[in-house]
């Protein structure tokens, strides 16, 4: 298996906007199609679309300025309902912040999720963010110092 990040170009912004989430997932996360319009209003996002041995299987977003906290946000990353537990977002994950780290005093990386998403704890936990106690509204941020 092969996963690589590729920025989200005229060729594959469609199949994007076409993955989904479970049902139980979506009250989680804004649609794709939501993420990139926001991109091209916000050009410091930096959307990406997850290739999984050729095959579009996930999205992912960042902000490439220092936000809240003094550190990079993540605003996205979703692997396709049909592509998860094989590892995808786990590997994404890993390579998004390896681009991350390559940015500007790039020492902390913050992302926010709601409490109740277990795989997204579950997933930032294994990639070594770590809640501090932050809290905007109803997530939760945990950070990640390089």
């Amino acid at each position: 298996m092969i996963v690589r990040l590729e920025e989200i170009n005229s060729d594959n912004w469609y199949e994007c906007c076409e993955l989904t989430l479970s049902k139980e997932q979506e009250a989680f996360m804004e649609p794709n199609a939501v993420s990139i319009a926001q991109s091209k209003f916000e050009p410091t996002l930096k959307p990406y679309a997850i290739y999984c041995d050729e095959i579009i299987a996930g999205f992912l977003m960042f902000n490439s300025v220092k936000e809240e906290l003094d550190g990079y946000w993540i605003y996205r990353i979703m692997v396709d309902w049909a592509h998860q537990g094989k590892g995808i977002g786990k590997e994404a994950t890993r390579l998004m912040i390896e681009e991350m780290a390559k940015l500007p005093d790039a020492d902390k990386l913050v992302v926010g999720y709601h409490p109740d998403n277990k795989g997204a704890h579950s997933l930032y936990e294994s990639s070594g963010f770590v809640d501090e106690g932050d809290r905007f509204g109803r997530e939760m941020a945990v950070i990640k110092k390089l």
